[in-house]
Parts: C-alpha cells; structure tokens; sequence
C-alpha cells in the first residue's frame, strides 16, 4: 500500500504568497470595477527589465547554441568556471574573503538552495530560526521530519527554536539559551528589512564555532546594503569557514527573479561528525540537480562586467527609491516603520490594534493594495505588515498617496 510522507501534513494550509495569489483573486473577480487599479507591493517580484549588459550575454550566447562547435549541453557540477571564478573574484576576494571557485555551487536561486540544504544534515538536528522568518527555512525542515507537530496556540512548530526578532531589540535575533545544531540567519533580513553590524555577525559565528553548529547565511538583499559597518558576506568575519554556509540569489541584485540563478558556498574547512560538508553537498547537487542553462550562467557572467556592474548599480538605486518614498511616506502618515535603508523591504506596524491578515483586508479593499501580512513569517510578525519597493516608482507613489488618505 502506497503511504504518504506525513510531515507534508505538519503543514498548516498553503504556502503563504499561495494564499495571498487566492485572495487578491478573489477580490478582483468580485469587484472587476478595480481589477486594473490594483496595487501590488506584496510578493518580492523585481520589476524592471534585465540590464543591456545582461540581455546581450543572453544574445550572444543563445546564438552559439544554434552551432556545433559552440553548443553546450550539461553544465560541469558546480557550475561553468567562468562563472564561479567571477563570483569569488567579485562578491568575495574583492572583499578580503578567502573563498575560492571550488567552493562555489551554481543553482537554479537562493530558495531552492536554502530547501534543498537541509537534506545533507541529520534530522536528529537542532534547528534554530529567527521569529519572524523566510517561511521556507522552517516549511523545508518541517517536510523532512526535523519537527514536531504545529502549535496552534503558539502558531509555531514544536522541536523548533525560535529567536523573537522584536521592535525593542532591532528586530534582530538574540543567541537563544538552548543550543541549535542549524542556525538559520537572513541579512539583510526577509521579511522586516533589518541589517546586522559585523561585530554583531561575528557574535554568532564565534558562539557557532564554540558550540559546534553551522550558520546557514542568506545574504540574497547583500546588494542593497547602504551602510559601511553592515557585512556583505558572513566570510568578512574570522572563523567563519569553519561553521558557516552562504545563500546568494542573482533574483534581487540582478532581476533574475524569472531568468534563475543563484549559489551556495560550502568552504571545505567546515567539517561536521568526521565529514566535509563540501563532499555532501557536492554529492548532493550532482545527484539531484543537472545544472543552471549554459545561456543563464553566461548572463550571471555579465553581472560582473564594468557595464553590468554599473548598470545594476541604477537598478539597485532605483528601488531603494521607491524603498525611501514608502519608508518617508508611511512615517509622514503616523505608522511605526523600520527597514528600507539596507533592504527592498518596509515593516510597518499594524494601526489600530488590526491584525496583520485585517490590515491586508482593509488596504485591498479601501486602497486597492497588496502587501504581505506579518504573521505569515511567524508568530512575531503578528501585528507587522510587509511592503516591498520593487514596484514601479509610479505605482510606488500612488500606492503611498493611497494609504495617506485612507
């Protein structure tokens, strides 16, 4: 008899932007009058095209597959080495990171990645996340049978140890009293915008070398960090090769949000129970995944390009506008904001004592627009919103005029 894994069933509901994909559907049906004048500044869906210097690698090399002699069918394991050596040149060695080609992984995004990771740890593991939090760190966990049961009173997950991220700290973690074996950390942060000081990283990867645990470090929003003491990379901190895993997306810097592409770094020193977890890793991605297209991985190529470099650079300019016009709005207008100066991504407090699913009702029906409720990336985020700056800066403008005169 055919059996199901039951940890799938762990899981309360769909997946949250599933829900939220319903309910504007939904909404616009039953009110076709609006359905144009929707705002969206939920999901974090870039929207401006690709870069020139991105659309002519594409170009170039969809016109060598059409030839023999340049065609390209599977993709080397870890990825093209013009890629990889782009990466560790560009986002590491450029910054004093002792990372090499070798340790870089090429995938298809960040997401996939931060689910597929766990599979090479043991479920007997600790796992330790921030509160609020990238549902899929937990979600992933959750499937593979890493937890127990959801907690409706507490709308968490037990097994799991969760790391309150509150407006009176910063809306960052604090070390927890129990030890975790796997330690989740998105900075700058999804969903609250919040950055971390490297003296603050260097806490963490001080207490996970102590403790014997391993970080897995999402730093997909590094991009847009606009302050000096923020760290792009966990590996700007000492000892971080021997405990920490790094996440990277080429989504939000690059807007391959539909093109994907993405890369883990797993450095050869961080061994655990006897084992490099680089072999592991290596075995893994080889086994179950054949590789990001040849033509994708010659655009990530371009990224790294003066004209590439300096193209992305407006890009990443223009939706920390939009960031400041909401972050400047929403302050002008009386609401608890934070975010928005490191990240695309604005977390404002709830008016009116709403719950964060109310607010989401109310700004879709009395201004048309689509945000992220708080409690969707945990129990902590009851009472906060989420807005992103990857709308156009029009709408951006419209949207925030919208709620100033609700």
């Amino acid at each position: 008899m055919v059996t199901v894994n039951k940890n799938y069933l762990k899981l309360p509901g769909s997946y949250l932007f599933s829900n939220i994909a319903k309910k504007v559907k939904a909404y616009k049906e039953a009110n076709p009058e609006f359905k144009d004048s929707v705002i969206s500044l939920g999901i974090g869906d870039v929207t401006q095209p690709l870069a020139p210097a991105i659309i002519d690698a594409l170009h170039k090399s969809v016109d060598e597959m059409a030839h023999a002699e340049t065609f390209h069918g599977y993709a080397p394991d870890l990825g093209y080495e013009f890629l990889r050596n782009a990466i560790a040149k560009n986002d590491y060695q450029s910054r004093g990171c002792d990372i090499s080609a070798d340790e870089i992984f090429v995938s298809d995004g960040a997401k996939s990645d931060s689910g597929n990771i766990q599979e090479i740890f043991g479920l007997d593991n600790k796992v330790a996340v921030c509160d609020p939090v990238y549902p899929v760190y937990v979600d992933t966990n959750v499937m593979a049978g890493r937890t127990g049961e959801y907690n409706k009173e507490r709308e968490n997950f037990d097994g799991v140890i969760y790391m309150p991220c509150k407006e009176e700290n910063g809306f960052l973690p604090e070390i927890p009293g129990e030890v975790p074996d796997l330690i989740y950390l998105c900075f700058p942060n999804n969903p609250t915008g919040g950055a971390i000081t490297k003296e603050a990283l260097q806490a963490w990867v001080d207490y996970a070398n102590k403790n014997g645990c391993v970080i897995i470090y999402d730093a997909a929003y590094e991009a847009y960090i606009s302050e000096e003491d923020v760290p792009h990379s966990i590996y700007e901190c000492e000892g971080a090769r021997t405990c920490a895993i790094e996440l990277r997306s080429f989504s939000k810097n690059a807007g391959f949000t539909g093109v994907r592409l993405g890369f883990t770094v797993v450095p050869k020193e961080l061994v655990r129970d006897g084992v490099e977890l680089h072999s592991l890793w290596a075995r893994r991605h080889g086994t179950k995944f054949n590789g990001a297209p040849y033509i994708v991985q010659r655009a990530g190529e371009a990224v790294y390009s003066p004209e590439g470099k300096a193209q992305l650079k407006e890009q990443v300019a223009y939706y920390m506008r939009n960031a400041k016009t909401i972050l400047d709005g929403l302050s002008a207008a009386g609401f608890s904001v934070s975010g928005g100066k490191n990240a695309p991504y604005i977390w404002l407090k709830t008016p009116d004592k709403m719950t964060s699913w109310e607010f989401f009702d109310y700004l879709l029906e009395k201004a048309h627009i689509v945000g992220t409720p708080g409690s969707g990336f945990g129990a902590q985020g009851e009472g906060y919103f989420r807005l992103t700056a990857f709308g156009s800066y029009e709408n951006t403008l419209e949207a925030i005029e919208r709620i100033k005169n609700l």
